[in-house]
């Protein structure tokens, strides 16, 4: 515990030479996760909104609807940028929602008329996200790099930041239909869906590598809702082994994490929901966090931590040296602005389970999983993202 505790003093920030002292012995993150960073998606500008209208009623083409993206996407990584940001991704710009518009690209799967809800609640009340059922009617398999484009797009935007992409994990693929949505024509076998399925992330990773990318997060809500004992029964409902299922995502996402590029770096965001500030689950890391942490072979941890729905910091005593844990104490649900006394008190809390040199921070989550983005203003989010870069500047210098 002397190594732990030894780093719990981040708290005397408000002495200048203990703080001094303390930056001297802290190295700069020189590769991803950076110290100030964010999960990826950002609030759409309503011209954006407004042309993505004007597509879908036939009013333009998608080359005109391309054009806009273009113009937004310029401009938000040139925010990012002036903000001290090291990471800039395109706010998921061109994306209905974080997940399904990857996901009905993967060769194998289609989107089907059946329509799913995923019941959302917060503080005031209760709704859902409404979305096309997948199906898994073919072999699982990439035709073409998705997000190739975007990519790319991106990458010719950033000056003095690195491109992120963000893309679901592969356990997105089974956690919103499970067994019931695999054709056992196709896969009698599971085991033969869950190969095809990593090995058709391993191709798009060594893809996106090729293109450049040296920062690419997974984003996986499933390793955060189980979590949650509904969660969980909802599995075991459906006939899953909701005990162990997390083992068999992370299982997965390492098979699909063999052969990626010695240049990039991997992280995963977890949490518990998003969705027009509202959330899915509750429930700390517990459950999860020892095979989370100690197995998953990705470099960082994004963790949303905003609020008692997360739990306490005490999961993260399982994260061995060398990952990265990224504290997403700035929420991104609401408005109201933190206060870096406030970030720094729990980021010195966090220092008692993990070393404060292993830490970092962000928002909690994406201002916009979904294109119609959370209950906050621009100006709001740019705060917010403007506080993560001033707070982590004071807390690692």
């Amino acid at each position: 515990m002397e190594r732990r505790r030894e780093y719990s003093y981040v708290g005397a920030y408000l002495a200048r030479e203990a703080l001094s002292e303390y930056r001297e012995r802290m190295t700069s993150r020189l590769k991803p996760p950076f110290r100030a960073d964010h999960v990826g998606s950002l609030l759409r500008p309503k011209e954006l909104l407004d042309a993505r209208q004007r597509f879908a009623s036939g009013e333009i083409d998608r080359g005109a609807l391309a054009l806009v993206e273009d113009d937004a996407v310029r401009r938000v990584v040139s925010l990012q940028e002036s903000l001290g940001l090291r990471a800039a991704t395109d706010g998921e710009f061109r994306r209905t929602s974080w997940h399904m518009d990857f996901i009905y690209q993967l060769a194998g799967i289609s989107r089907t008329d059946e329509q799913f809800q995923v019941p959302f609640r917060n503080a005031e009340g209760t709704t859902s996200f409404t979305s096309s059922a997948l199906r898994v009617d073919g072999p699982v398999g990439l035709d073409h790099t998705i997000f190739a484009d975007a990519f790319n797009f991106l990458k010719s935007c950033v000056t003095t930041s690195v491109a992120k992409l963000t893309i679901p994990s592969p356990s997105m693929v089974h956690y919103r239909g499970g067994a019931a949505a695999i054709d056992p024509a196709v896969y009698p076998d599971v085991e033969e869906f869950w190969r095809d399925l990593s090995a058709a992330y391993a191709e798009e990773i060594g893809r996106l590598g090729a293109l450049g990318c040296t920062y690419l997060q997974l984003d996986d809500t499933s390793l955060a809702y189980l979590n949650d004992p509904d969660q969980r029964a909802m599995m075991a409902g459906r006939g899953e082994d909701a005990d162990h299922q997390h083992l068999r995502y992370i299982r997965q996402l390492n098979a699909a994490l063999v052969g990626r590029p010695d240049t990039m770096s991997v992280t995963t965001h977890s949490c518990r929901g998003n969705f027009q500030s509202y959330w899915a689950a509750e429930g700390g890391y517990d459950f999860v966090a020892e095979a989370l942490f100690s197995e998953l072979n990705v470099d960082g941890f994004f963790l949303e931590f905003d609020d008692e729905r997360s739990g306490g910091f005490e999961p993260l005593r399982f994260v061995p040296p060398g990952k990265v844990v990224v504290l997403g104490l700035v929420t991104t649900k609401r408005g109201a602005l933190e206060t870096k006394d406030q970030l720094k008190r729990r980021v010195e809390a966090a220092s008692k389970f993990v070393p404060l040199e292993q830490l970092c921070l962000s928002p909690q989550c994406g201002f916009s999983s979904t294109v119609e983005g959370n209950s906050l203003t621009y100006d709001e989010q740019v705060a917010k993202l403007r506080l993560v870069v001033e707070t982590a500047d004071e807390i690692w210098g």
